[in-house]
């Protein structure tokens, strides 16, 4: 199999990086005229539909331009293949026949265009440009049904989390109101301590609420600065040792020596959301004197923060979820676990946005150990 051609204009530096087109035509003439003539694009050759493929299995291609006569594998199966894979693949087939049942296949296989042979390169350009237009349309679309479907699963989410407490909440205060209160203080008072308990579990629900929104809902620009990582983890776990300590939970930072003398170039608030999430997992499942170790290393030229406790564990079947959207574990399976199952997806995201990444070490009955690192520079 010949290696894909690769013909890319080197005097064209952008801000943004071209878009990528695949030209697939067994006649090396034609793939180079269209190459030249489309050279605002970064452009991949292929001299038939099998090795068209197997770029595609390895490329991020924004448009295909596919003769349809080929060896191997034709333009038209090609164009089906493509497809059935992605069907949101731009496809435009190029083809000296005008046969009707030709254009009716490639139509109900899903082309978006063709271009009929011998190639006019203003048609070629225009083209080309009109598929590119719908395909941009094709991805906003997409992202606003994206943005409409986790809308929705996210309002289900809070109906399901606040319902619950509120449900409790309500239901004792109107036996109250009614008259309607245990005989026995002693019962009385258990309701009582019951209700207590969630209207504090209602309470961080609604502080998550709030802190997922002031950091999720913000732009998606970072805001970069040099900052001390162990620092800003001892900021973080002091904010979070008072509900340690109302578990009765051992709870250690142990970040000595300092880690590096030279900083990190990170965002304050995200790696701050991260090093949170991390600590308020292991606070959340690890039980009542239970012990949780924050503590700071250099291993493999990396700057790394490791949080260990002593809670159930993650089963291997969950483990790879658990960075998942609105994922979470729920033991008990009681359906009321707090949170709302973003720290961990979120936590990954913003740490690998900053040239980081996080792993998770865990097996059930014996904790999890949560792994923040960065690479660290020249």
């Amino acid at each position: 199999m010949q290696r894909p051609e690769l013909t890319q204009r080197p005097e064209l530096v952008q801000e943004q990086e071209p878009k990528t087109l695949l030209i697939v035509d067994d006649e090396p003439i034609i793939r180079q005229l269209c190459a030249r003539a489309l050279n605002s694009f970064r452009t991949l050759q292929a001299s038939n539909g099998k090795e068209a493929l197997h770029i595609l299995d390895k490329e991020t291609v924004d448009i295909v331009l596919s003769d349809v006569m080929m060896p191997h594998i034709g333009g038209l199966e090609l164009l089906r293949q493509i497809k059935q894979q992605s069907p949101d693949q731009a496809v435009i087939l190029m083809t000296g026949y005008t046969e009707k049942e030709v254009i009716l296949q490639a139509l109900k296989a899903g082309a978006d265009d063709f271009i009929s042979k011998p190639i006019n390169l203003l048609q070629l350009r225009t083209t080309v440009d009109k598929a590119l237009d719908k395909l941009r349309l094709r991805q906003e679309l997409t992202s606003l049904r994206q943005i409409d479907k986790l809308k929705s699963d996210f309002l289900g989410l809070i109906s399901h989390k606040l319902k619950t407490p509120a449900t409790a909440i309500s239901l004792f205060i109107q036996n109250i109101a009614d008259g309607i209160q245990d005989s026995e203080e002693e019962n009385f008072a258990n309701m009582l301590s019951m209700v207590q308990a969630e209207t504090l579990h209602l309470e961080h629900l609604i502080q998550d609420l709030l802190y997922f929104s002031n950091v999720i809902l913000q732009d998606d620009d970072l805001r970069l600065e040099p900052l001390e990582l162990g620092r800003v983890a001892r900021q973080v776990a002091t904010a979070l040792e008072p509900a340690a300590k109302s578990r009765k939970q051992s709870f250690v930072v142990n970040i000595d020596p300092p880690l590096p003398a030279e900083p990190l170039v990170l965002d304050r608030q995200r790696i701050t959301f991260a090093i949170r999430a991390l600590l308020d997992n292991a606070i959340k499942f690890t039980p009542e004197g239970g012990s949780i170790l924050l503590e700071g290393l250099i291993e493999n030229n990396q700057v790394c923060l490791k949080v260990r406790d002593t809670g159930p564990g993650i089963p291997a079947l969950e483990l790879n979820k658990v960075f998942s959207k609105f994922y979470q574990i729920d033991t008990g399976n009681t359906g009321q676990v707090r949170g709302f199952g973003l720290g961990l997806f979120y936590a990954r995201d913003f740490v690998r946005n900053m040239g980081g990444d996080i792993d998770l070490e865990s097996q059930s009955g014996l904790g999890t150990v949560a792994t923040i690192c960065f690479p660290l520079g020249d």
